[in-house]
């Protein structure tokens, strides 16, 4: 054991000698080739320029003596402003105008609607509507430039237009026939027939005369030249007074929902005669007129118009009764018990899609005033309405 037998300090193990064998390898010719082609290919000193003297570049912009801190307390310091940015002026409203067919009615809601809610202005327009002193003066107003648009009817239009005034329609407010001869007491044959030979009949209007009134006693007379025999006159906006008064027998009116209950309210009984019950074909009851030779310079500003009245309708469809609040808290002089009930009859009579054009029934309508000899020439549909909210072709 090991421990037992320690061993002296001359028996110690002495390590052999250490031989290293050294092999030297010299590197190839290629390798200083390719070391001496590196040292020529390196990225050659940039020179500096030599100095200029005079202050550098920085210096310039420096000032050129130090400010003690004295000078810098006596230094007035700007103090930070804040002002507010300027407010977003919006662009101006463009503004239009639009001449009534009458006095204001519930016939005209949603021109009312649209102008009250504001519809109007989010499209960036300031409408005006005006009552005029007469109704024949609408259409003449329009034809010679002095409003923008106007209301009217669709047989007016082509009556108008056969005559050369540049009208055309542009939206339909109400899409069914208002008009009709409203007959105070009517007087009776003795086999029970109206006996309307050399009675006094008014209207309203030269369409009133010319095809409603006209065309209405050459179906109920069974003459062409009905009227005639009648004593006709221009009442204007009298028509309820002449029937109160008895100076008329009738007046071929425009609002067949208002002027027959006034007059029972007043103990005149009176009969309705519509004219689509009597010869005369359907067509739009109240339509927006523009002046066809001035309408590009205002076509988008009427295309907006239009798609502000038909938001206007469907909000009446939608809320009947707070249309009628509406109305009749803008417009007082509408808030009274003839108009209100008028107004349950006249809201669904509204056009929903006022952009819109029924081509046959203008043509029909044209058709049947040729026919009738009101007209001598056709007027072409595109000369007569247009629908502005179509896309172009």
């Amino acid at each position: 054991m090991l421990a037992d037998s320690p061993l002296e300090s001359s028996d110690a193990l002495v390590a052999p000698p250490l031989i290293l064998k050294t092999e030297v390898v010299v590197p190839p010719a290629a390798f200083y080739r390719a070391e001496a082609l590196a040292q020529s290919e390196l990225t050659p000193l940039v020179q500096l320029p030599p100095q200029v003297p005079g202050p550098s570049f920085i210096e310039l912009f420096l000032p050129e003596e130090p400010t003690s801190v004295a000078d810098t307390e006596e230094a007035e310091i700007p103090s930070v402003a804040s002002t507010p940015a300027e407010p977003i002026v919006p662009p101006p409203l463009i503004r239009l105008e639009i001449t009534l067919d009458w006095y204001l009615n519930p016939q005209h809601a949603a021109l009312l609607v649209a102008r009250e809610k504001g519809m109007f202005a989010r499209r960036g327009l300031d409408v005006t509507l005006v009552s005029p002193a007469d109704p024949n003066v609408p259409a003449k107003l329009l034809a010679a430039g002095r409003t923008d648009l106007a209301l009217g009817r669709q047989p007016q239009l082509h009556l108008l237009a056969s005559k050369g005034l540049p009208l055309i329609r542009v939206a339909t407010l109400v899409g069914t026939p208002m008009a009709g001869l409203l007959l105070r007491d009517p007087p009776a044959t003795d086999n029970g027939e109206l006996g309307l030979d050399g009675a006094h009949l008014g209207y309203t209007d030269l369409d009133g005369r010319d095809i409603l009134l006209s065309r209405l006693l050459a179906n109920l007379l069974t003459l062409e030249k009905g009227i005639e025999l009648v004593d006709a006159r221009d009442v204007h906006y009298t028509a309820r007074d002449s029937l109160r008064e008895g100076i008329v027998d009738g007046v071929m009116i425009n609002h067949r929902f208002l002027l027959p209950r006034q007059l029972v309210d007043e103990g005149v009984s009176s009969r309705f005669l519509s004219v689509e019950e009597h010869g005369i074909p359907s067509h739009d009851g109240l339509i927006l007129m523009a002046n066809r030779d001035k309408l590009n310079g205002k076509r988008e500003a009427i295309r907006s118009l239009v798609a502000a009245i038909e938001e206007a309708t469907l909000w009446i469809f939608n809320h009947p009764e707070r249309a009628w609040e509406l109305l009749a808290a803008s417009e007082p002089a509408l808030d009274d018990p003839a108009t209100r009930e008028a107004w349950s009859h006249i809201f669904p009579r509204l056009s929903l899609q006022p952009a819109a054009v029924d081509h046959g029934r203008y043509h029909r309508f044209e058709q049947y005033l040729l026919d009738a000899g009101v007209v001598e020439t056709t007027t072409p549909l595109e000369r007569l309405a247009i629908d502005l909210g179509a896309l172009s072709p």
